[in-house]
């Protein structure tokens, strides 16, 4: 019977670096502010199962990640249970989102505030991220920088205790692809292993690299592995970008498979003996060859070249010019030959181009192990990350009931750790059901959705805000909010169920329980009129294509003397707005005159309203809304909208977001035809 062995210290770190050819563990103690290096462990697959960085078998990588976890633990003595890992950054997306806030009055800037505005950026760069080309694809929230801050239209750096009232910020926010992180979660579930932390492997490199200290140098890390080739800049005191060039080691491979017919494991080992006088191999044919050692470089120049320049123009495009000295780190920067192609391919000094490893020794040594080799820099970087705390995520914290993702450096809130574990501010805050419009003999009828279920909310068994901070151990319990059911309504409920005449939907007679979609037209006879058999299939002649924002009123009437209190069966109004809000729906002919007032259905022509009397078309927090002209003349602005958003202004105790046209506004801004307005709360 095995031995049974004791259990991982809570102090041991134990990385993984899931490699595109090999697995790297790594594993140490934090000792004097540096990790004291215990046990490195390394296996290749034993077939592609990854590619560019992704995991594509996952039992395969499982597998190989298992074995050299059962190593690990023979050296160490113990059973290991928690892992540091890292992502590749092959599939990162960035986004910039902003964001602006208007508070009732000039107020302190809290911490509260702030989370609220850079949660609303971050939201506007999920958003935009939802219309690109991935939208059909589920991201996990990786981290995000505030590129700027405005108060009062001032710029600033921080907005923390100023005084002001118009705050705006700008993120630059960066995804995953959900795939990319679920994957790397469940290899290491099969591996019986569960993830304590998670950072991103361009980070997890610097880390070890460069550390914070030669930061306020211009230099750059470009990780040559496998599949990528990850690249991140320093100068200043931070890091000020990363990137991704596609070509890596494999290429460089493949480039000696094509020339010589040998196997992908054969061509590896060739790569790795380029220094030889004579190199041996198999071809696929089975016939035993030998070729010099300076033939094959020959062979491997032009893709080593290609793979240098794209490097070189990759570090140029985001740091703007070459660097002041630059580190290679990865499997792939050992190729023979490539230090010197990448300094010519930046025109730099050949001395000013290392490999890395020469600064390891300043966050991690080890008694056993000598650390100075570059593929050493992304396992080694993770553990570095984790054990001395360089991101916050080295800790646990559950979501319902499960480890929670974690990404992201500096303290964590509800809302961040929400977003980085694939929610949503849907999910926060819940949608309105869609409204329904129908036309009733001309005159138009808006019914809205009913409001969201609110979702649920504790940290520690209390309940919490979104901004709130969470710390190791905490627990998180989150019940996403329910969207509100759409709103509905039949031929009976807006005529009445003793109606005595005939009804005419979109042309055809129907019965009064007939149900109503949007863009519904009905006529009524003064008669009965025969239902006719409907096609199963035929649209609604009709209908219009409805509007993602439902926060209408219900129904909207035309002069909003008093707010429309929200009620589920409202007596129906005949507000005089547009068929629909698509744009060949809402044009009118100029010459036009206004039509009658409902009341007046039976009484003779009004005379059309003068020009200065015209009405204005706007759209309210998604509604579009007709406003008559008014008797004098004078314009709306955006204060004339204030009761119709649906906000008690008498007992409001938060603050209002005005927008116009996606830009922010204040009360005595003028509206314009088709303006897009938005009041809300935040």
């Amino acid at each position: 019977m095995p031995e049974e062995r004791k259990v991982q210290d809570p102090k041991l770190v134990f990385a993984l670096d899931i490699g595109t050819r090999s697995i790297i563990g790594v594993a140490g103690r934090v000792e004097d502010e540096r990790l004291e290096v215990l046990a490195i462990e390394k296996e290749e697959h034993g077939k592609r199962a990854m590619l560019d960085g992704q995991i594509e078998d996952i039992e395969q990588v499982a597998r190989v990640a298992r074995r050299v976890t059962e190593r690990m633990e023979v050296k160490l003595g113990c059973k290991l249970q928690r892992v540091c890992v890292a992502a590749a950054g092959r599939a990162l997306r960035t986004e910039k989102g902003r964001y602006a806030m208007t508070l009732p009055q000039v107020s302190r800037i809290d911490s509260d505030l702030i989370s609220q505005l850079e949660s609303g950026a971050v939201s506007d760069a999920e958003e935009q991220l939802s219309r690109g080309e991935d939208s059909q694809r589920r991201f996990y929230l990786v981290g995000y920088t505030v590129s700027s801050y405005l108060l009062d239209r001032y710029p600033l750096t921080s907005l923390k205790d100023h005084n002001g009232q118009q705050l705006e910020a700008e993120v630059v926010a960066t995804f995953l692809p959900s795939e990319v992180v679920e994957s790397l979660y469940t290899v290491m579930e099969a591996a019986g292993l569960e993830v304590a932390s998670l950072t991103l492997e361009p980070i997890a490199a610097l880390n070890a690299v460069i550390p914070a200290d030669l930061r306020l140098l211009n230099l750059v890390l470009a990780d040559i592995g496998a599949g990528t080739s990850d690249i991140a800049v320093c100068r200043d005191g931070s890091v000020v970008g990363y990137t991704m060039a596609t070509t890596a080691g494999d290429e460089i491979t493949e480039e000696l498979m094509r020339a010589y017919l040998v196997t992908f494991a054969t061509a590896e080992r060739m790569k790795m003996e380029l220094d030889a006088p004579t190199i041996a191999y198999r071809d696929v044919l089975g016939l035993e060859q030998s070729v010099p050692g300076n033939q094959v470089r020959d062979v491997l120049q032009g893709a080593a070249r290609s793979l240098a320049q794209e490097i070189a123009q990759r570090v140029v495009g985001l740091n703007g010019a070459p660097p002041s000295a630059m580190f290679l780190a990865g499997g792939g920067s050992k190729l023979l030959g490539i230090k010197e192609l990448v300094a010519q391919a930046l025109e730099m000094d050949e001395k000013r181009v290392a490999l890395a490893g020469n600064n390891f020794d300043m966050s991690a040594f080890s008694k056993e192990y000598e650390l100075n080799d570059p593929e050493y820099a992304t396992p080694l970087g993770i553990a570095v990350s984790a054990g001395l705390g360089l991101i916050s995520d080295s800790y646990r914290i559950m979501l319902n009931g499960q480890p929670a993702k974690l990404f992201r450096s500096g303290t964590l809130t509800v809302l961040e750790i929400l977003m980085m574990n694939g929610y949503t501010s849907a999910d926060l805050l819940g949608r309105t059901g869609k409204t329904l419009s129908v036309t009733v003999d001309g005159k138009r009828l808006t019914f809205r959705g009913q409001s969201a279920t609110p979702c649920s909310l504790k940290l520690n068994g209390e309940d919490a805000r979104p901004s709130a901070l969470v710390y190791a151990g905490d627990t998180i319990e989150f019940i996403p909010a329910v969207a509100g059911p759409s709103a509905e309504r039949t031929v009976s409920d807006l005529l009445g169920a003793d109606f005595p005449g005939g009804v005419r939907l979109n042309g055809r007679a129907v019965s009064l329980d007939r149900k109503l979609r949007s863009g519904d037209q009905i006529v009524t006879t003064e008669y009965p009129l025969e239902p006719e058999e409907e096609p199963e299939s035929e649209p609604n002649a009709g209908a219009v294509p409805e509007e993602a924002p439902q926060a209408m009123q219900d129904p909207v009437p035309e002069e909003p003397e008093v707010p429309q209190a929200a009620e589920p069966e409202p007596e129906p109004v005949s507000p005089a707005e547009p068929p629909a809000p698509e744009p060949q729906a809402l044009s009118e002919p100029a010459p036009a005159p206004e039509p009658p007032e409902p009341q007046a259905a039976a009484a003779p022509p009004q005379e059309p309203e003068a020009p200065a009397r015209r009405r204005l078309m706007v759209y309210l927090n998604g509604s579009a809304l007709i406003l008559p002209g008014k008797a004098d003349g004078s314009p709306y602005y955006l204060m004339d909208l204030l009761d119709r958003s649906g906000i008690d202004f008498d007992t409001l105790d938060g603050p209002v977001e005005l927008l116009v046209n996606d830009g922010e506004a204040a009360f005595t801004q003028e509206l314009r035809n088709n303006d897009r307005v938005v009041i809300r709360r935040i």
